[in-house]
């Protein structure tokens, strides 16, 4: 398989891989939910080059993960905003940052902290089962083929 194939896949993970599984675009998308929208911002926060930003944001922009919305008209200037679909990676990002926070922080702790605002909690995130609310883990689940499911020869 070839990284360029990967949206051809027929597999939900590689297809999201294509669409996100970069660092650069990881990190952009970290940004945003810490509420970055201005490519300059982005740049300054990242240190990432000009190129390589525009490309990601273009990327996220066309798989609608981002709107591209001007907030300047006289020197044309734009900000991204995560839609809806970009909304949907919260879990996906809350759960690698807790990752890391498990397993690669120092001793000095976890460089920020998740406040849940309904409860004013500090929170981790736990994967839960969408009919009884159990918890999931990864020896608890059995993966089944699904409907979209297609043969390796077709």
């Amino acid at each position: 398989m070839q990284w360029r194939d990967l949206n051809d896949e027929n597999c939900s993970m590689a297809r999201t891989l294509a669409v996100i599984g970069d660092r650069w675009t990881l990190l952009i998308l970290r940004e945003c939910f810490l509420r970055v929208r201005r490519f300059d911002e982005f740049q300054a926060r990242l240190g990432i080059g000009r190129p390589i930003l525009a490309d990601r944001l273009h990327k996220l922009v066309a798989n609608t993960v981002l709107t591209k919305t001007a907030y300047q008209q006289s020197k044309l200037r734009h900000e991204y905003r995560l839609t809806e679909k970009g909304l949907d990676l919260y879990p996906v990002m809350l759960s690698l940052v807790h990752w890391g926070d498990v397993h690669l922080t120092g001793p000095t702790g976890r460089p920020l902290l998740h406040q849940h605002l309904m409860c004013g909690h500090t929170c981790d995130p736990v994967l839960i089962c969408s009919a009884c609310r159990g918890e999931l883990r990864a020896r608890e689940v059995r993966v089944l083929p699904g409907p979209g499911v297609r043969s390796k020869s077709a």
